[in-house]
């Protein structure tokens, strides 16, 4: 038999209501704070993450979807969504058409790496980008975005986790202290982190092990030498959050490893979702836009996974809306009547209303049966002496409650029924 590839899932027809739902509450809270929705392909070639993602991290090196076209390029299935809309910012001079680019997505990605709870190798990720301010303003509105539309979903049991990793200048200087404090506990270290001292040493504060976490503790934090400017607009961040009531912890540990990144940095994180506890995160990039070859600007923005949320909704046993029910069902009473019960179906499809009718050729009582099953609020009984009269009978699922209309404009009467 065939199946889904490894790692991939169907979403079937009884859990898409919750996509729906959650989609839907996405994009209506990104229109309330002016967000635009961008769509870019799902291939892109493959120096475009190469350059912005980094050579040497686990997602270029081992888990990016990488195959060359019949014209030999180099394509890659997008694993994040920050460089795709930065070169569509780029190649699209939005920057021309607007000073200010407030960009929302919700779109598909994919890396090869070993599925776990909530975690793909297709999954789904919605986020935002801004393009084009410094404004501290926009590092807590990012935030304070992310958070309303968990809390939205309805989710409870979340985290926000917020540090600033200052400028380029100012962190250089840190990672000597850095360095220098971890040279006498090199050969404590991890294998991996050993690799990262010299590629990369901010990533070693993501180390799982737990030799590597103890180490880190002990660290110089990169907070305690920031320079003036990211203070003041850490503390300006800070003060919007806590006005809008939303709480967080600082967590100096929380960092962005590529040069690119600056001042703050974000993370969203639930305990209902097994070891990747991360929900989202995000922070301030005023460094990629020139590493992709645009003129230097300033960026920030986040990135939510769909299925962890999804999943952590599940744990946390909330109820999401449910409108997979029907409006009505049309029972058909006489077969002879097939080609009119079908045209009395399709005039209340037009007026809108969810509507079901027998494609099976059942007997009376299995159509009530199935508009039952189907959650259906209303039957309609087409056919029988009433139709003989040009009425047909509505009844209320619910109540029990029958009611005869004329068939001239029973659509109407329905519609009203329907609609109370």
């Amino acid at each position: 038999m065939l199946k889904a590839i490894y790692g991939t899932k169907d979403v079937l027809p009884k859990d898409v209501e919750k996509w729906n739902f959650l989609e839907s509450t996405i994009k209506n809270i990104f229109a309330s704070f002016n967000y635009k929705e961008i769509r870019t392909p799902l291939l892109e070639e493959t120096g475009l993450f190469s350059r912005s993602i980094g050579e040497e991290t686990d997602i270029v090196s081992k888990e990016m979807y990488t195959f060359q076209d019949r014209s030999e390029t180099s394509i890659t299935l997008r694993p994040e969504m920050t460089a795709s809309v930065v070169r569509a910012f780029l190649e699209h001079s939005l920057s021309s058409q607007s000073s200010l680019n407030k960009l929302f997505y919700i779109a598909a990605m994919f890396r090869q790496e070993r599925p776990q709870a909530g975690r793909f190798r297709q999954f789904h990720q919605f986020g935002a980008e801004v393009l084009g301010s410094s404004s501290p303003l926009l590092d807590a509105e990012i935030i304070i975005l992310a958070y309303t539309i968990l809390k939205s979903l309805g989710l409870v049991d979340i985290t926000v986790k917020i540090n600033s990793l200052g400028i380029t200048s100012s962190r250089k200087v840190y990672l000597e202290i850095l360095k220098e404090y971890l040279e006498s506990h090199l050969n404590e270290l991890s294998e991996e982190s050993r690799k990262r001292f010299e590629k990369n040493v901010l990533r070693i504060f993501d180390s799982k092990f737990e030799n590597d976490i103890q180490i880190m503790k002990d660290a110089p934090k990169l907070i305690d030498h920031l320079d003036d400017e990211s203070k003041q607009e850490f503390q300006v961040v800070q003060n919007i959050l806590r006005s809008e009531q939303i709480p967080f912890l600082l967590d100096s540990s929380l960092v962005r490893g590529l040069d690119y990144y600056s001042k703050t940095t974000f993370e969203i994180v639930s305990d209902k979702v097994g070891s990747q506890s991360a929900l989202c995160g995000g922070g301030r990039y005023d460094g990629l836009i020139e590493l992709l070859g645009g003129t230097p600007n300033y960026g920030v923005g986040f990135a939510a996974g769909i299925e962890r949320i999804l999943l952590a909704l599940q744990n946390e046993k909330t109820k999401l809306p449910d409108n997979s029910s029907l409006d009505l069902y049309v029972v058909l009473l006489n077969k002879e009547l097939l080609n009119e019960y079908y045209l009395f179906a399709t005039a209340l499809r037009k007026n809108h209303l969810k509507v079901e009718i027998d494609y099976l050729s059942r007997s009376v009582k299995a159509q009530m049966r199935e508009a039952n099953k189907l959650r259906a609020k209303f039957v309609a009984l087409f056919g029988g002496e009433e139709y003989a009269e040009n009425k047909v009978v509505l009844k209320n699922m619910g109540t029990s409650v029958q009611q005869v209309l004329p068939l001239e404009n029973a659509d109407k009467e329905i519609l009203l029924s329907v609609g109370s």
